[in-house]
């Protein structure tokens, strides 16, 4: 039995290496479309908030109780299935909305430390980020978080967000800035849209 091919949306779902700028590009390339962007951790926040809890609170309560988790999986569905004209950067939101443009950043690990601690501290759904000085420990505890998630997000959906095979444009952003990965994405996506039949791409160099 043919499996039925999704028709293609005006959606480009973001996903990446930890600090290969996935919130960033999403941001600049919904901008450049004139897309509204969104984003896991937003919907996060936010379903927090309706709840009540802090984002600390709400990612406590996430390691034990999978029903916030649940709320923004259901979240991405149905923007996937009402919405148009946006761009997400997300973990999953390549699995929970197959018929978007699916891009992957890709970045060394050692590369990601180096950025993460010129720009101090970032923020996740847990709170602030503690960041070593020594980019070596800061470039395994990355490799542990990503080896961390990788598990759990197999167990949760059957499914590795860091599996390029899932997405339809791959871009190596070690040495790309932040306008030309937006450029990429842009060319890659118009493509993608207007193609009947459209085979992944990769932009490695």
């Amino acid at each position: 039995m043919v499996e039925k091919q999704l028709a293609k949306k005006h959606i480009i779902t973001i996903a990446g290496q930890l600090g290969s700028g996935k919130s960033t590009t999403a941001k600049a390339v919904a901008l450049e479309l004139g897309y509204t962007h969104a984003s896991s951790g937003n919907l996060f926040r936010e379903i927090a908030k309706q709840h009540g809890l802090t984002i600390l609170e709400a990612g406590e309560l996430a390691e034990s109780d999978r029903s916030i988790d649940d709320e923004v999986d259901q979240e991405l569905k149905t923007i996937g299935a009402t919405r148009d004209s946006m761009v997400l950067d997300s973990h999953m939101g390549w699995h929970f909305i197959p018929q978007s443009f699916k891009v992957f950043l890709d970045l060394d690990m050692s590369v990601a430390a180096a950025r993460r601690i010129n720009n101090g501290a970032s923020q996740g759904h847990g709170g602030v980020e503690e960041v070593p000085t020594d980019p070596v420990e800061y470039a395994n505890n990355l490799l542990k978080r990503r080896t961390s998630e990788i598990l759990r997000y197999k167990q949760l959906y059957n499914a590795n967000p860091y599996d390029v095979g899932n997405y339809d444009l791959v871009i190596d952003t070690n040495t790309k800035g932040v306008e030309e990965v937006v450029a990429l994405v842009i060319v890659g996506f118009r493509r993608w849209i207007g193609e009947q039949n459209s085979e992944p791409l990769s932009v490695d160099s």
